[in-house]
Parts: C-alpha cells; sequence; structure tokens
C-alpha cells in the first residue's frame, strides 16, 4: 500500500493511493496515520479492507502533507561507500548515529527554507524506514526487518556550517525548520522486497547531483535498526534516515553550490515517488 496524508499543514487527512492512482479517503476508518495507527496493527487492517469501497478523493490543488508525524528522528551519516570517499572521511566501523528534530518535518513540495545567516545549506536524498513495532535489543537481521511498517523518501537538509564549523554536535546543522520534506508515501514493507536495491536520485535546478543505490550503504537497513536496538528503544512512528549518496554540495569542489532561495530541489526513490522543493528564506 501507499499511504500519505492531504490536506493543509495542521490539518492533514489519512488517505491511500489506489492502484489505479486514485486517491482514496481513510478519514472515515482511521485519526491518522501516527505511532497509534502503528502501533495496533493498522497496516495489517488497512489490508484487509476493499479499497474499492472507500470514497475517492478530489486531487486537484490538494497538498500532500508529510505521511506521518514521527516520534522521533534518527540519522545515520557517512552510511554510504561514495559519499564518505568525497568528503574525505574514513569508512566508520559502527555506524554515525545522531538526532534530527521531529518538528523538521514538512511535506514532500513544501518550502525548504535557509537559515538566517547560513551560506552552506546543502540537500541529502536518503531512504527514510518507518519503525512498526518496538524494537529493542534486537538479535538479527530478520527480526530488526520485521520492526519495518515501511519506507519513504527524505530529505535530510543540512547546513553544513552550523553541522561542522560551529562546534558541538552536528544536530544544530540538522535541526533547522523545514530541514526533512518526507513522503509522498509510506510505502509498506511488502512492496519493497530488497530495500539494498534503490536507486536514488536528486537534482537542483535541473542538473542531476546525485544519482546512487541503497546497495552502497556501509551499514543496510537490517544492521541500523538491530545496531539502534542496543542503545535506544525504536517505537512505532520513529522514522531512521539511513544515509545519503554522493554528490552533496559538501563534496564539491569550491565554490561549493550551496542552496540559495529560488533554487528547485527534486529528488526520488525507485517505488517510493518523488519530492519537489523550493527554496524560499527564513
Amino acid at each position: 500500500m501507499r499511504l500519505l496524508r492531504v490536506g493543509a499543514p495542521g490539518r492533514e487527512r489519512p488517505a491511500l493511493l489506489d492502484e489505479a492512482g486514485r486517491l482514496r479517503d481513510l478519514s472515515g476508518l482511521i485519526d491518522d496515520l501516527d505511532a497509534s495507527f502503528l502501533a495496533t496493527h493498522g497496516i495489517r487492517r488497512l489490508a484487509e479492507l476493499p479499497t474499492a469501497e472507500l470514497p475517492v478523493l478530489t486531487t486537484g490543488g490538494l497538498r500532500i502533507g508529510p505521511p506521518l508525524r514521527p516520534n522521533k528522528i534518527v540519522c545515520i551519516g557517512l552510511n554510504y561507500r561514495d559519499h564518505a570517499a568525497e568528503t574525505g572521511a574514513p569508512l566508520p566501523t559502527e555506524p554515525v548515529v545522531f538526532l534530527k528534530a521531529p518538528d523538521t518535518v514538512v511535506g514532500p513540495d513544501d518550502t525548504v527554507l535557509v537559515p538566517r545567516g547560513s551560506t552552506k545549506t546543502d540537500w541529502e536524498v536518503e531512504l527514510a524506514v518507518v519503525i512498526g513495532r518496538t524494537a529493542r535489543y534486537l538479535s538479527s537481521l530478520d527480526e530488526a526487518l520485521d520492526c519495518v511498517a515501511g519506507y519513504a523518501v527524505a530529505n535530510d537538509v543540512s547546513e553544513r556550517e552550523f553541522q561542522l564549523e560551529r562546534g558541538g554536535q552536528w544536530d544544530k546543522g540538522k535541526s533547522c525548520e523545514t530541514f526533512n520534506p518526507l513522503g509522498p508515501w509510506l510505502v509498506t514493507a511488502d512492496e519493497v522486497p530488497d530495500p539494498q536495491a534503490l536507486r536514488l536520485r536528486l537534482w537542483v535546478n535541473g542538473d542531476l547531483r546525485q544519482d546512487g543505490t541503497t546497495a552502497d550503504m556501509v551499514f543496510p537497513v537490517g544492521e541500523i535498526i538491530r545496531y539502534l536496538s542496543q542503545f535506544m528503544v525504536l517505537h512505532p512512528g520513529d522514522v531512521i534516515n539511513t544515509g545519503t549518496p554522493a554528490g552533496v554540495a559538501l563534496g564539491q569542489p569550491e565554490p561549493k553550490p550551496y542552496l540559495v532561495a529560488g533554487d528547485v530541489v527534486e529528488l526520488e526513490i525507485d517505488g517510493l515517488g518523488r519530492q519537489r522543493q523550493e527554496v524560499g528564506q527564513a
């Protein structure tokens, strides 16, 4: 299934994209696509319903919001071999983990804001993993993958000066407002038989900047979940951003083409949909 939320910010309603590309209204069946929905086997319950009997939504001018509001966002840094190489960093021997504020999440086509004082706002197309059941102290990759509710496209927008040159943790360069466009869909795990066989692409102003594959991950999805569960409890509705391939502005020669107001960023992952953001100024 492809699940999404549509409507004005803060007033989104849950919906389903059927096989014919029609939007089906879920608001009469569930309150929202959220942690409670996932924790109570909501995906399984929806899969048992006759989709053709759900009301059809008119799509004209309808905003697509983020497919869910996560409890927490856990991110993995330097998780693609080519990205580590372009930044001059050695391959990590354990996952590099940082957190991103949940209120950075916006819809896939919402405006991304360059922060005030920023000169190094960067893009990062990433595979986002949505957790569907509680994960703690997992012992195997199969057990870890069983905890996945689904997958989505994420843009892990980053301010590199704030992240790398201003002291402290990476979080300050990752948690600016609008810095995590998510969606358009939550694609359920049964639709993605191999999360390590997905192509990721990102364009800036029509120029292809990133073109990678999840096969290049240093730590695959199952290992990331297993590893994280040794240090924190993962709950239904948590999101994991799993890293980005080469092609970010940080890895380019000077002058690095960081984002400015007026730029247009487009990104996609095979089978998971496409995003488009116009860049504005905070």
